[in-house]
């Protein structure tokens, strides 16, 4: 008898001769209906592994899983936005869920006089078993015999509930007191009070300088209200935030630092019985009442609608079979992530646009859309390839007559620079990424559309960054932000300023926008477009390799635009081996020659082949620090890019062992923080030094296109 199961079923097939014989109905062997079925059965098995992935974890503090949690799109906006970061694996602190301003949910647990509200005096810490962009469910026992399973979902970007299922698996009953509560530890929640069955407060949400500086709108006094699906058993204000069972029950409170529900549970052998919190926010416009009508509502909430919903999202999935179980776990985590950044149309944006980073929100990785960014839509796009097109939309629709688009693109901003009498623009991934997608998508409504809008950009750009006439282009506008490299730069820091010198990396970067935008007019049928496309990146390839290849070195760098030499002050002192002397490998610019000699630097254990992944600066350079900024660290989304041209080049081992280099830093560091990092240490297990930062997900991208090398 063999027996094959999938997540809802056993199925038995029976291997007796007798049953092998030949179906008199069908002519067909019974035998071969028999391996058609079980081969069936596989593949739904497979499929439903795959499909339910984050529904069937077993992750415990040091699983790599991303554990931050947003309202999904669809119940999200902007403005006033709470999201909170699952802290489960701290032993001197409790499961909590944390926001970097608005309080934190938690909870703690009594039985008799023993006390528990740290991970260390648990008699079994979190386990997560399922984990989406915006819920988690986890596991733990308290005490001995006292199971609690737990269930938090972020319902909207101003509700959240916190689900507590207590068993009793003792021989005998037990009584376990629950204190559900939350906690602000920086600043005093003002006016809490009790009324009736609710809690009522508020806190502060202060904008920091680069918020208002650009006069994107926030909310900075909000109002709350915090109730229980036990009703008022005890409620308690608290000045002191270590006190998680306040012994004085107060009705008004000028400050408190913390809010706590406390609930008595009489449990018999085997019985469960559950406490639900919701907490619920809005402008001091909104009335108490409101908000706790629409809070009362989810003291009753089906949960498992959250994670249908999610499952039904993430089966379109089908990523490679890892054999490391250590990428399927970061894959699936890059994923909850990128989907997590996004938010509906709202303001000037009429599509879905991502911010960088949710939670913590912090002023320019809140304020929209760039197009290195949007390096990540190559990996976003396998999730929703409709919300990847309409992210590039956000661009095209804020585009000047003229073709240029503004750095940075979000619901409330239109960030323009002008600097020197020159508009900033972004480093021109844009054909590029247009095409790239439309490749996935195979919409030619969006083809159609982004070829017209990238044409007019690349058009813009070689307008205004060639200053010289000489059919080579310089970073300009407020040249170091635009270029992307935009702190502790070797050449910018230590040599000159970047609209100095011809640009190898926006020269690179113009090439394959045009060699995109051939791609499209031909596949347009716009034949004479096509021509023009590939002269003009023949040509600029020819000019590349003419004025920044150094035979010397093996080496591309930057020249000074008036002489074309390796000397702006002092002698080759341009001559630094910084990343983007590898972007004409993924531009397709380089000669095979000097793509061996390009990749035999690169492969230099003392240079550039670092333990994590390649740094953005050689490791030989005195400027060089891991844990610097353009100076060192990996920045994935470029790490990608070296990896493209490894493989376009035939590199295709060296090409797998990048990714596996980079994979392996990410997914330490995922396991001791469960964050994602806007860039890592090549030599170190270290993140920094913003996170939840949506292009790490490129890394998806990545291990889908070098998993199946040997």
């Amino acid at each position: 008898m063999l027996l094959i199961t999938t997540p809802q079923s056993v199925w038995k097939i029976s291997s007796k001769p007798a049953m092998l014989k030949e179906n008199k109905k069908t002519g067909i062997p019974v035998a071969k209906i028999v391996v058609s079925l079980m081969f069936f059965l596989f593949i739904v098995h497979v499929a439903f592994a795959q499909q339910h992935y984050l529904s069937s974890l077993r992750a415990g503090k040091e699983y790599p899983l991303y554990t931050t949690y947003a309202a999904a799109m669809e119940r999200s906006a902007f403005i006033l936005d709470e999201a909170y970061r699952f802290r489960y694996d701290q032993e001197n602190s409790g499961a909590d869920l944390l926001t970097d301003s608005g309080g934190d949910i938690g909870f703690a647990f009594k039985e008799g006089k023993k006390y528990v509200y740290r991970v260390a005096d648990m008699f079994a810490p979190p386990v997560i078993t399922s984990s989406y962009p915006d819920m988690v469910r986890f596991e733990f026992f308290p005490f001995e015999g006292i199971k609690v399973s737990a269930w938090f979902v972020v319902h909207s970007s101003t509700a959240a509930i916190l689900d507590l299922s207590v068993e009793n698996q003792k021989t005998g009953e037990a009584e376990i007191e629950v204190s559900t509560f939350v906690r602000q530890g920086k600043r005093p929640f003002q006016h809490a009070k009790i009324s009736g069955a609710n809690v009522y407060f508020e806190h502060l949400e202060q904008p920091d300088q680069w918020t208002i500086e650009h006069k994107v709108p926030y909310t900075d006094s909000v109002r709350n209200v915090f109730i229980c699906s036990a009703g008022r058993q005890r409620a308690a204000l608290s000045g002191e935030k270590e006190d998680l069972f306040p012994t004085a029950t107060k009705t008004l409170l000028p400050k408190a630092a913390i809010l706590s529900y406390q609930t008595l549970l009489k449990l018999k052998r085997g019985q469960k019985k559950s406490v639900r919190v919701v907490r619920n926010c809005g402008t001091v416009k909104v009335p108490y009442q409101s908000l706790a009508l629409a809070a009362r509502a989810l003291l009753n909430t089906d949960l498992t609608t959250y994670q249908h919903a999610n499952e039904r999202l993430f089966s379109r999935l089908h990523p490679p079979q890892f054999a490391d179980p250590d990428k399927e776990a970061l894959f699936w985590s890059c994923n909850s992530m990128m989907r997590q950044v996004f938010y509906p149309p709202e303001g000037k944006c009429k599509y879905n646009y991502y911010v960088f980073s949710r939670e913590p929100t912090w002023g320019w990785g809140h304020g929209g859309q760039v197009f290195h960014e949007s390096i990540s839509m190559l990996s976003y796009l396998y999730l929703d390839p409709e919300g990847a097109m309409n992210s590039q939309r956000v661009f095209s629709e804020r585009q000047y007559p003229n073709g240029y688009i503004n750095y940075r693109t979000g619901p409330y901003l239109d960030e323009v620079i002008e600097y020197g009498g020159k508009l900033t623009t972004s480093a021109p991934w844009y054909a590029w990424l247009n095409w790239e997608i439309y490749q996935h998508t195979r919409d030619r409504k969006f083809l159609q559309e982004m070829y017209e809008s990238s044409k007019k950009l690349f058009r813009f750009i070689v307008q205004n960054r060639d200053t010289d006439a000489d059919g080579l282009c310089e970073w300009n506008g407020e040249a170091i932000l635009e270029s992307v490299r935009d702190s502790k730069v070797a050449v910018w820091d230590q040599v000159g300023y970047p609209s100095n010198f011809e640009s190898l990396d926006l020269n690179c970067l113009l090439v394959m926008e045009a060699k995109s935008l051939e791609k499209m007019a031909a596949e347009l049928g716009y034949k004479a477009d096509a021509g023009i496309w590939k002269s003009d990146y023949t040509n600029r390839a020819s000019l590349i390799n003419k004025t920044f290849w150094d035979e010397e070195n093996g080496f591309y760098y930057q020249v000074d635009k008036n002489s074309h030499r390796f000397t702006f002050k002092k002698e080759n002192d341009l001559k630094r081996d910084e990343i983007i002397g590898f972007l004409p490998l993924w531009a397709g610019i380089a000669s095979k020659e000097q793509a061996r000699r390009l990749v035999v630097k690169l492969t230099d254990p003392r240079q550039f082949w670092r333990p994590y992944g390649v740094p953005s600066l050689s490791a030989a350079d005195p400027y060089y620090d891991p844990k610097g900024y353009w100076n060192g660290p990996v920045w994935v989304q470029w790490d990608f890019l070296i990896m493209r041209g490894l493989l376009d080049y035939g590199y295709r081992a060296q090409a797998k062992e990048l990714v596996d280099n980079v994979v392996k830093g990410m997914v330490q560091v995922l396991k001791k923080d469960h964050d994602l990092w806007e860039f890592y240490s090549p030599d170190h297990p270290w993140g920094g030094y913003h996170k939840t930062y949506i292009w790490a997900g490129i890394i998806n991208r990545m291990m889908i296109e070098t998993e199946k090398i040997k």
